[in-house]
C-alpha cells in the first residue's frame, strides 16, 4: 500500500489523533508521536504494556497489515487502528489475528467507537448461459466469476464479461450480454465502435491485441502491467505444482477487484496431491496489507482450509511472513520463481 506524506495533513492528523485517545484513554502519560504516511501513529502505555495507535488516512481498507508490522517494529504489542471508513471490514480482518487482536475503531461526534466485524460476504452468483460460456473457452480464455458476473481473462487480464440487467454503458438488457474490452472504458468503446460486429469477431480482435502484449517477452506496455497479480494466478492454475498443488482454479474472495490499475490479491482454491482443499492467494510487489486480505478472503472460499500466500522469489520478505505467523490459522508463504511468467 503506498503511503504519500504530505506535512500539512499529518500534522492535522497527528492532533486529531491526539485528541482522539486522549478522550478514550486519557492524557495520563507521554506518548510519542510519528508519522505514519499522511496519517499519524502515537506509542505509549496502558497498564504497563506498550501501545500503539495509527490512525489510517490513504486506502483505509489496506491499512491493517501495515499498521500492524510497524507497531512491532516500535515494539508495541496491541495494536489499535482509527478509520473513518471500512471499520467493520478491517473488524472482521482483525479477528483473524491471534492475541493480541488488533482493535479497530472509528470516529463517531469526535470520539472513538469499537467497530464490530462485518459478516463474511457471500458471493453473488454469476449468470453463465452456455452459449456466451462456450464463446469464451472456445477463444481459449480463463473464466472467472467475480462481483456476479462471468468473465474472461488472456493471463489474468479480464477481455470480456457477461453482463446481465444492465450493460457498462447502463443500458437495460432483456437477455446477458457479451461484453468485449479491457476495462469499463474500452467495453463501452468497443460496443459503440464494433457493436455492428459479431461477438466472436469483436472477441477475436480483442484477444489479438491483447495477447500481442501480454506475454513473458513483449517489451513494456500498459497492457502487460496491469493486474500482475491476476497473471500470476492464471500461471499457477496452469500449472499448480509450481506452489506444490495437484489442482488450482480461480475463486472470488471477500470483495470484487476495484479496478484494473489498483493493485490487489488474486484468490484460488485447490487441492494438494493427497486431495487436502487449501487457499491461494496471490500478490505481486510487497504487500503489507496481503496477510489481512488474503484471511479475508480464505473465510469466504474455504474457512477451515490451509492458506498458501504465493509470490514472486524477491517479494518474499521477512515482514509478511511475521505477520502470516500471526494469524489464528496462520499462512504459508510460498514463492515462485522470478521467471513465473515463462
Amino acid at each position: 500500500m503506498s503511503q504519500v506524506n504530505d506535512p500539512r495533513r499529518s500534522t492535522l492528523n497527528a492532533a486529531k489523533l491526539a485528541a482522539l485517545v486522549d478522550a478514550r484513554w486519557g492524557a495520563d502519560g507521554e506518548r510519542a508521536r510519528h508519522p505514519f504516511g499522511s496519517g499519524a501513529a502515537l506509542v505509549g502505555t496502558v497498564d504497563g504494556v506498550s501501545t500503539a495507535w495509527v490512525l489510517a488516512d490513504q486506502v483505509p481498507e489496506r491499512s491493517l497489515g501495515p499498521a500492524v508490522l510497524w507497531a512491532e517494529r516500535q515494539g508495541a504489542g496491541p495494536v489499535h487502528l482509527v478509520v473513518d471508513s471500512s471499520a467493520h471490514v478491517l473488524a472482521r480482518q482483525a479477528s483473524f489475528f491471534a492475541e493480541p487482536v488488533p482493535a479497530v475503531w472509528r470516529v463517531e461526534d469526535r470520539a472513538l467507537v469499537r467497530a464490530d466485524p462485518a459478516p463474511v460476504p457471500v458471493p453473488l452468483p454469476a449468470p453463465s448461459p452456455p452459449e456466451l460460456v462456450d464463446l469464451l473457452l472456445d477463444a481459449g480464455l480463463e473464466l472467472v466469476a467475480e462481483g456476479g458476473s462471468l468473465r474472461g481473462e488472456l493471463n489474468g487480464l479480464e477481455v470480456a464479461r457477461i453482463a446481465t440487467g444492465t450493460s457498462t454503458a447502463g443500458v437495460p438488457l432483456d437477455a446477458p450480454l457479451l461484453e468485449v474490452g479491457v476495462g469499463r472504458a474500452d467495453r463501452e468503446l468497443t460496443g459503440m465502435l464494433h457493436g455492428d460486429l459479431a461477438p466472436v469477431d469483436q472477441l477475436d480482435r480483442v484477444i489479438e491485441i491483447v495477447r500481442r502484449h501480454r506475454r513473458p517477452d513483449a517489451e513494456p506496455h500498459p497492457l502487460n502491467q496491469l493486474v500482475p497479480e491476476r497473471w500470476l494466478r492464471a500461471a499457477l492454475c496452469r500449472e499448480p505444482a509450481l506452489v506444490g498443488l495437484a489442482s488450482l482454479h480461480p475463486a472470488e474472495g471477500a470483495h470484487a477487484r476495484a479496478n484494473l490499475r489498483e493493485r490487489d490479491i488474486a484468490v484460488a482454491a485447490g487441492e494438494r496431491p493427497d486431495g487436502e482443499p487449501v487457499v491461494v492467494a496471490c500478490a505481486v510487489g510487497v504487500a503489507p496489507d496481503l496477510v489481512p486480505v488474503a484471511a479475508d478472503a480464505r473465510a469466504v472460499v474455504a474457512p477451515g482450509a490451509p492458506l498458501l500466500l504465493a509470490v514472486p522469489e524477491r517479494d518474499d520478505v521477512p515482514g509478511i511472513r511475521r505477520l502470516a505467523s500471526r494469524l489464528v490459522m496462520p499462512a504459508e508463504v510460498t514463492p515462485v520463481p522470478i521467471d513465473w511468467r515463462r
